[in-house]
């Protein structure tokens, strides 16, 4: 009876979160209400979820404390290393872009004829979403987009498939994505291993895309970047040399934290906090040579601290914890017995189904759920890098492109853009689909077929 309440209160909040737009109240102050009410009910029945050796070790002592101490304390030390990592990043993105960081890519985006801008977009979007992040990079390329693109017809195309590019770029980076991050971290994938595996069929996930939306595009731009260049450089205090070696330190940075994990074998956020306390070293440095010290007051690494999304950040802790109640239940491990039994064992249907759910609910719970349904094993498909972690990879981060509201991505690119909804769905849609079932079908070609 029990468990059937707490799953009830947690399909409730999930419910409300996925009507986020339609109630009007903010998905994070839902996830930390559900987590709360999750834990209060689990921890007054907890003693018929424990062992019989855990309850002979409590004795006269108190359950809720046994609880308190170590289920809750254990699951809290594994979320907040990525809400850590999360922080970080996000910081050290922000450090980039208000110091003028992302200079390079309207630079790089400069022509007159349509669809060389489509390619372009694409394959900067891709490299740039699998170092940075992709909600980060579709802000960083639609603002850039509108001082190249004045017809908002041609635009809604562009940031289509900005949208699809970043989610794929994502998904074969261990800190392209938060759910590849949230794997990453709890040790089912490595490095090397997602980076190997999944990049051509990311690749293949925004080629095919981009292939079918170039001829929607005709002709050379009639909008001109002139005059963006003043545009461009207006409010940052920096010259360009600075702003480019504050870019390569940021964004280098990110990259080597996968190696200094490796290197050191010690948490990934660790890296993370090593790249930022370089950065905001080294533009304090910077903004000591600066006669108007004042001016400079804003774009200091004190200050953007206080831009930090942690409206995110909360919604993350509050949905990862009331996942654990579940897993501490038993509800997911047993759900994911059942998944196998229905689908044979066939990874590629359980994940590609999960890849299309993605497109309408949020992916990180979704892969949190994943998570805690199935063991890390020693060998097979479970394993290390084994299928299903890739997939799962694969599948949650480019699945939600199929959709304008499946990933965080896409619901920034349709505030800005102002995509809607049906117009998406009837130019969009397919071409995303297309990506995403071809990038399964080389992933399958790949480890299934050609065993690589």
């Amino acid at each position: 009876m029990l468990t059937s309440i707490i799953v009830a209160v947690f399909f409730v909040g999930y419910l409300c979160i996925t009507l986020e737009d339609v109630l009007k109240v903010n998905k994070a102050a839902v996830a930390l209400l559900m987590c709360v009410i999750c834990w209060v009910l689990y921890t007054s029945g907890a003693a018929q979820y424990l062992s019989a050796e855990v309850l002979q070790s409590i004795g006269n002592g108190s359950v809720a404390q046994y609880v308190s101490e170590h289920s809750l304390r254990e699951h809290l030390g594994e979320i907040t290393e990525t809400l850590f990592f999360l922080m970080g990043a996000m910081t050290v993105v922000e450090v980039i872009d208000t110091n003028g960081g992302f200079n390079f890519v309207r630079d790089a985006l400069e022509t007159r004829s349509k669809r060389a801008l489509l390619w372009k977009i694409a394959f900067i979007t891709f490299f740039l979403s699998a170092a940075l992040d992709n909600l980060t990079t579709t802000i960083v390329m639609i603002m850039v987009l509108r001082k190249l693109v004045h017809n908002h017809n041609d635009r809604l195309i562009y940031a289509s498939l900005i949208v699809i590019a970043a989610n794929a770029g994502g998904a074969f980076s261990p800190i392209g994505d938060v759910t590849t991050i949230m794997l990453w971290i709890k040790g089912s994938l490595t490095a090397g291993g997602v980076i190997k595996e999944i990049f051509i069929p990311s690749l293949v996930a925004m080629v095919i895309p981009a292939l079918l939306l170039q001829f929607q595009l005709k002709g050379e731009l009639t909008a001109s970047a002139e005059g963006s260049e003043v545009a461009a450089h207006a409010g940052h205090q920096f010259g360009k040399i600075e702003r480019n070696i504050i870019f390569v330190l940021g964004v280098g940075g990110l990259l080597f934290v996968p190696i200094f994990h490796s290197f050191t074998e010690l948490p990934p956020y660790m890296g993370i906090l090593l790249v930022l306390g370089l950065l905001w070293t080294v533009t304090e440095v910077f903004y000591r040579r600066k006669a108007h010290r004042d001016s400079t007051m804003k774009q200091r690494v004190a200050t953007i601290l206080h831009k930090i999304d942690m409206t995110t950040i909360l919604f993350f802790l509050g949905i990862l914890l009331a996942v654990a109640t579940l897993k501490e239940t038993g509800v997911l491990p047993a759900f994911g017995q059942w998944l196998n039994e229905v689908s044979g064992g066939n990874h590629f249907l359980v994940t590609g189904a999960i890849g299309v759910a993605s497109s309408i609910v949020d992916n990180v719970p979704l892969v949190a759920g994943c998570m805690n349904m199935y063991p890390i094993e020693a060998a097979g498909d479970f394993a290390q890098d084994g299928i299903f972690w890739q997939l799962l990879a694969y599948c949650a981060g480019v699945g939600g492109s199929m959709l304008i509201i499946g990933s965080a991505a896409g619901v920034v690119a349709m505030g800005l853009e102002k995509i809607s909804f049906g117009w998406y769905m009837k130019k969009i849609t397919w071409v995303a689909a297309a990506g995403y079932f071809a990038g399964i079908l080389v992933y399958y070609v790949e480890r299934v077929i050609l065993h690589m």
